[in-house]
């Protein structure tokens, strides 16, 4: 993903800054996290995905960089 779009994004929700991460079981896939909302968005073709209900919940003490 462009670094310069990355920096442009933000979480919809609360317009915090988001993380650009690999998904570690599939390298290909991609999702920005909002550590604030605990939400990632995937990342589809390349173009970032969002929409609150298309993003799935997370705990980041659980879940490995």
């Amino acid at each position: 993903m462009d670094n310069r779009l990355l920096e442009m994004l933000v979480c919809p929700i609360c317009k915090g800054p988001l993380e650009h991460r690999r998904i570690a079981n599939d390298p290909k896939q991609r999702e920005l996290l909002c550590h604030a909302d605990r939400l990632a968005f995937p990342v589809r073709d390349g173009i970032p995905v969002m929409l609150e209900h298309e993003a799935r919940t997370f705990d980041p003490e659980t879940e490995a960089p």
